[in-house]
């Protein structure tokens, strides 16, 4: 039997938390009633907070059915692995590697995908299950192919799947290449970001196709994209809304050693040392890590903290010419900067953070995407003509 905190918190009320907010539309109201999310979470999980890359201890229903629902029932996403299933402890992995994402990201690109009667989809990332279930009370399970990269993920989701009265084809392969047996397609989903829209996704879909998925830069900040593909294999649309997603395992982030440009020890070296009056706390909001990062493509920070809430935010590039480091010390109006190497980064990260001031603080719905697939693609704002600048 249910407790009272079980029916104070359910469906019902985060459909109308989702309502309330615009990110459950009526057209997908009676799916999210078809397909409850608590049928695809499994019994360990750790649950997280909207808005934030934070996850609490692990949950287990057999132990706790009451927190485990609460999570369930709340919108923010809930880890369901860490570490490519390596960690399985009480506490938390290095790296979670697979969620079930926040309702509201998951029925905002939904609604995004824009899908009618009849439309052959192609989901990459297949995560819980609980997207292809939607997926497929909205369209039938022989339009809905999910591609999942771990086998053991891919086979608890189909048993989910199988469970609820859902059969669609679950393919384990490599989402960046699609599924081209089943192509062309009329939308393409994926609940994992990228750094570039993969070229087997252009080319396994109808011209007038949607692609919708998360994309980022290197340096940080995320946003989902919203991509129609023309006849000439141009995909080009605008970014929708933030997200933070996990990172399609063929796109994580490989970055250099911070020990490849410089003994810390004996930090500041022969760098050129200045002051700034930009702190470095205020390029560390979202929107401003996607604008810097559109801007300088090869750029990737770290911090090291200190005392107080003091830090040290470290700026490096892909090719390991260069560095810079910039010291935030709270109630300060100047801080410390050093820079290192042919390139002056954080002059370059000034440029870039002083321009997108100058077009009036864009938020993310102002900027678009255009690529034909691959590495090459082009960032834009408000038009496609209209390019954000790239300095390398």
């Amino acid at each position: 039997m249910a407790s009272e905190a079980m029916v104070e918190i359910g469906p019902d009320t985060l459909a109308r938390q989702l309502i309330d907010a615009g990110t459950l539309t009526s057209d997908w109201l009676p799916t999210f009633k078809s397909v409850p999310r608590d049928h695809f979470v499994p019994d360990a999980i750790w649950p997280g907070r909207a808005g934030m890359n934070r996850q609490d201890d692990r949950v287990l229903r057999s132990e706790a059915p009451e927190l485990w629902w609460k999570a369930v029932y709340t919108d923010a996403p809930i880890t369901t692995q860490w570490d490519d299933g390596a960690y399985t402890g009480a506490g938390r992995g290095r790296r979670p590697t697979s969620s079930s994402s926040m309702p509201t990201m998951v029925f905002s690109m939904l609604d995004a995908l824009s899908v009618k009667p009849g439309n052959q989809v192609l989901e990459i990332g297949t995560g819980t299950g609980w997207n292809s279930g939607l997926l497929c009370h909205r369209l039938g399970d022989q339009n809905v192919v999910t591609v999942e990269v771990d086998a053991s993920i891919a086979a608890e989701a189909r048993g989910r799947l199988f469970a609820a009265d859902y059969a669609p084809e679950v393919v384990i392969g490599d989402g960046a290449l699609g599924y081209g047996r089943r192509s062309p397609y009329d939308r393409i989903i994926a609940t994992a970001s990228v750094g570039n829209i993969p070229s087997q996704w252009i080319g396994q879909v109808h011209p007038g196709a949607v692609i919708v998925s998360p994309w980022g830069p290197v340096y940080g900040g995320e946003a989902v994209a919203r991509l129609v593909v023309d006849e000439d294999g141009v995909a080009q649309g605008q970014f929708v809304c933030s997200s933070s997603f996990m990172r399609l395992r063929q796109h994580r982030k490989d970055l250099p050693l911070t020990s490849r440009f410089l003994d810390t020890a004996a930090w500041p070296l022969n760098a050129a040392r200045s002051k700034t009056v930009l702190s470095p706390e205020v390029v560390g909001d979202w929107i401003l890590m996607f604008a810097i990062g559109v801007q300088v493509p090869d750029l990737f920070c770290r911090v090291t903290w200190g005392e107080d809430d003091s830090y040290r935010l470290w700026l490096f590039d892909t090719r390991v010419t260069s560095w810079a480091s910039a010291d935030y010390v709270a109630g300060e109006e100047e801080f410390d900067v050093a820079q290192a190497g042919p390139r002056k980064l954080w002059e370059e990260l000034e440029a870039a953070y002083w321009w997108w001031r100058e077009q009036g603080r864009p938020d993310f719905d102002r900027f678009g995407l255009t690529t034909r697939g691959g590495p090459a693609y082009e960032v834009w704002l408000d038009a496609p003509g209209n390019l954000v600048p790239v300095r390398r």
